[in-house]
């Protein structure tokens, strides 16, 4: 019981520091886009080589000025913008660890889609990461990184390829977390291995009297504008794994990730145009990525089985819930307890009034299924007694005492 506890309670602190570290990083990239897009000519700086823009906020007014290359003296300090994109990473990471290869026969393993053991899912995500990175590094250093708009369509094809994959080795969930993460991964990558040392480079040159090489600066722009136009998209994923609606079927994932990266991306070039000139907003791109997540609410409605019932779609025939390899099926006590308890929400078609789709996307319906949660079952049932929400189902203390002798039996 005391692991189940420092489980979630990790879970909750990593997620924190996680969220408090994105904030950092995002809100800062957005700051300096802005900045950059809202600089005016200076008399004392020369044109093409900066600018300057004011801001107020919190009372006072702030005078910011931008040298293309550098000042004509270097500063004693600088501070350098990394730290929020490596620690947002890196608490990623292990919020990852913790929650899905920890947990991975919850979270992560759909035995109807692939039967994998915890090491073999684990290894399988933490190599796509890395093999997707140097895949994307390697297509912008190659010949089509000359080309921005033809290195976009392939990097976004590229994505929803990924996606595609994912689907098909992962459960839904997992297929849409492993895509935020790769694409995550390559915005970290993108500051750690491309912008930070070109810059430096740069500073070298500067401070040793040499002309930097302009090279750096492309580069660093190219990716920095990468990691601009796919963060809402990244935010949207890493959300989705809170909403079944988005994962209830794994087919149309592909479909999903592409319709939110358009309206992510269309979204940012909004407000890319509009902080340079607003008599120049392009208020398409609102049309146009309201029409994206429009299509993307249908596709998903449409797909999930309560969605089909309202449309008056042929309804889908639900795959035979998969046993996952090393797990036994609980006793005919529990499964009553459960189905009998919980099964009218958690089911393929929930019976309780309101409910359209099984909350989380945990389904309870079947003795397979009710092993494969026994952790959720612990975590909600026994330790917190959250579920049933306010005991609505009338769950008594003897039933959760039976659980609670189940899973401790069961090791879980």
């Amino acid at each position: 019981m005391l692991s189940a506890y420092l489980m979630e309670w990790g879970s909750m602190m990593l997620r924190w520091l996680h969220v408090i570290t994105a904030i950092a990083w995002i809100g800062s990239s957005f700051f300096f886009i802005h900045l950059d897009a809202s600089l005016k000519a200076a008399p004392d700086i020369p044109p093409g080589t900066g600018g300057r823009a004011w801001q107020v906020h919190g009372g006072g007014f702030y005078e910011m000025r931008k040298y293309m290359v550098a000042p004509a003296v270097m500063p004693a300090e600088l501070t350098w913008h990394k730290w929020q994109s490596y620690w947002t990473w890196i608490s990623g990471f292990f919020l990852l660890v913790w929650v899905y290869y920890a947990q991975s026969e919850l979270y992560l393993i759909d035995p109807a889609v692939m039967q994998l053991s915890p090491l073999a899912a684990g290894a399988i995500g933490i190599a796509a990461l890395v093999a997707g990175w140097l895949i994307y590094d390697w297509l912008c250093r190659s010949p089509l990184g000359r080309h921005d708009v033809l290195l976009g369509l392939i990097g976004f094809g590229y994505v929803v390829a990924a996606s595609w994959a994912f689907a098909n080795v992962f459960s839904g969930r997992g297929a849409l977390i492993h895509t935020g993460a790769l694409m995550a991964t390559i915005m970290t990558a993108n500051v750690f291995f491309n912008i930070m040392p070109g810059q430096r480079k740069v500073i070298a040159a500067l401070t040793a009297g040499e002309k930097p090489d302009p090279k750096y600066g492309k580069a660093a722009k190219q990716r920095s504008t990468h990691n601009n136009y796919i963060t809402l998209p990244v935010l949207f994923l890493m959300l989705s794994n809170h909403y079944p609606v988005t994962f209830a079927n794994a087919a149309v994932i592909p479909l999903l990730v592409a319709l939110v990266i358009v309206a992510g991306a269309l979204i940012r070039h909004f407000f890319n145009v509009r902080h340079a000139d607003h008599a120049k907003s392009p208020w398409w791109c609102w049309a146009v990525a309201i029409l994206a997540l429009w299509l993307a609410f249908w596709a998903a409605m449409s797909s999930s089985p309560g969605g089909r019932e309202q449309l008056g779609l042929k309804p889908r025939e639900p795959g035979r819930p998969v046993l996952l390899a090393g797990m036994s099926l609980p006793p005919a006590e529990v499964t009553n307890i459960v189905t009998g308890r919980c099964a009218m929400c958690h089911a393929p078609e929930p019976s309780w009034p309101g409910i359209q789709i099984a909350p989380k996307g945990v389904l309870l319906d079947e003795p397979e299924r009710i092993a494969a949660h026994a952790r959720a079952i612990r975590t909600q049932a026994v330790m917190t007694h959250a579920m049933p929400p306010n005991n609505l189902s009338g769950m008594t203390a003897g039933e959760r005492r039976v659980l609670a002798a189940w899973l401790a039996g069961a090791g879980r």
